[in-house]
């Protein structure tokens, strides 16, 4: 079987046993004054499967459980409850400082089998595991409360991740409020780093938008989920949280939007410019064209073959165009 990890807690909040064997696990699920955690860290089919007999497990929960692409979701079946949820990370290390942040989101999979006496978690290894054990033991003292405990704990460190996960995109997104007007940055590294974003965005919002439906599923099902009247507080306070980081996923997105309309109406506008630029360096070059052409007729002209005929010529251009190049820099074109 893939990496298991196991610990059973008394009523008091004290460890009583840590990794014991497999066979074990529905002995200790059976036991009323004990509580009882299961890890299954990467699993096969074939260790789900071996699990899934010794615990009576829902055939289609554990085929959600092992599926690599599964939408965050809490359902009821006959002997547990099951659910889906995903942790968000960024991974800073080993990048390149010009890397954009919204290329480095990491999602991590959490499936778990709720029982009157116990949790069995299957996940990827790169959750923080060890994490959210310390959070568990931090709160040892609510751990009589039974199971709705442990869902709590995990359902809270998820959540948690996904506000930190936001946090990193609004501070992305300021990052490019900050450089949307310089014009020293080439817009195409702000048309990408916004496209970036937007995928992310998207991405988190497909894995933080499904959270509402599963705290309330856990909470429907409280009697499964272990739920007591003691932890409705923090599953009210949980369910704030995950209200909380929707709403800001969906600021950001319109903020992410709003910057990749912006960056093309900056680009529209410095194309303008340049237009207006050369039209005016046009205007001004065309009066000593036209002057020259005039003058080079193969015709007898006022000055012809005299030396006040060049000066004449010569005047005309440097006067017409100061005029023209004064009346486009008041109107600012050059």
């Amino acid at each position: 079987m893939g990496t298991l990890r196991s610990l059973v807690w008394d009523r008091d909040g004290r460890i009583v046993a840590r990794d014991f064997p497999f066979e074990e696990i529905s002995d200790h699920l059976e036991r009323a004054d004990t509580l009882m955690w299961v890890d299954v860290c990467a699993p096969d089919h074939h260790d789900l499967d071996k699990l899934a007999e010794e615990l009576s497990l829902d055939p289609n929960a554990v085929e959600d459980a092992i599926a690599h692409v599964e939408r965050p979701k809490a359902l009821r079946y006959a002997s547990h409850t099951f659910f889906t949820v995903y942790a968000a990370a960024y991974d800073t290390e080993n990048t390149p400082d010009d890397e954009d942040l919204a290329a480095r989101l990491r999602l991590d999979k959490i499936s778990a089998f709720v029982f009157p006496g116990g949790l069995i978690t299957v996940r990827s290894p790169e959750f923080d595991i060890e994490g959210l054990v310390e959070r568990w033991n931090d709160n040892a003292d609510l751990l009589r409360y039974g199971v709705g405990t442990l869902v709590h704990g995990l359902l809270d460190a998820v959540v948690d991740s996904h506000f930190d996960a936001v946090q990193v995109l609004d501070d992305a997104v300021e990052g490019l409020e900050d450089v949307l007007f310089d014009e020293r940055v080439l817009a195409t590294r702000v048309q990408r780093a916004t496209y970036r974003l937007r995928k992310e965005l998207v991405e988190l919002r497909r894995i933080v938008l499904p959270m509402r439906e599963v705290v309330n599923g856990v909470l429907r099902h409280r009697r499964d989920a272990g739920s007591t009247p003691e932890l409705d507080a923090s599953y009210d306070d949980l369910y704030d949280h995950v209200l909380r980081v929707t709403e800001w996923t969906e600021s950001l997105r319109d903020m992410v939007s709003a910057l990749f309309e912006t960056n093309l109406s900056l680009q529209d506008s410095r194309l303008n410019n340049v237009m207006k630029k050369l039209t005016a360096w046009a205007a001004i070059i065309a009066v000593p064209t036209a002057v020259t052409g005039f003058f080079g007729q193969n015709v007898p002209y006022p000055g012809y073959g005299a030396w006040s005929g060049f000066i004449a010529s010569a005047a005309i251009m440097v006067v017409a165009a100061g005029i023209l190049y004064l009346v486009f820099k008041r109107k600012n074109w050059i």
